[in-house]
């Protein structure tokens, strides 16, 4: 049925009606469920756009966490924070109930920026 009413509207108006799916979390029910500490306000985190070292980012996110009281799952439910970007799009993008632990969450994001490259820099080249 989409497809036959998308080939009216390209037919009518040439061009084609573009369906986006609609935002589901990709932290399971049992993440959901968990709740903040009490008086939880949620800190400045430094921003990951996708570049840069992901390691540092979740050093520095882990940290900033800690320091306001939460950790492990817990770390699941603000990790969209800090991101911008193309981290973002890749969180969004992520497999509804796919995350049910911070380890869970961890891995995938690792696996999609961490990098085996290094940069070299010209004093490395010229030794």
């Amino acid at each position: 049925m989409k497809n036959t009413v998308n080939e009216a509207i390209a037919n009518a108006y040439g061009t084609r009606v573009q369906v986006f799916k609609s935002y589901v979390k990709s932290s399971t029910k049992r993440i959901e469920q968990l709740r903040m500490p009490e008086n939880y306000q949620p800190p400045k985190f430094q921003q990951f756009n996708g570049h840069g070292d992901p390691r540092q980012h979740i050093a520095h996110f882990v940290e900033t966490c800690s320091n306001v009281g939460t950790d492990g799952d817990l770390l699941v439910k603000q990790f969209a924070l800090p991101l911008k970007n193309a981290a973002f799009d890749w969180y969004i993008d992520l497999q509804a109930n796919s995350i049910d632990s911070w380890d869970d969450l961890q891995n995938k994001f690792f696996n999609c920026f961490y990098s085996t490259r290094r940069t070299v820099s010209m004093i490395e080249l010229a030794n």
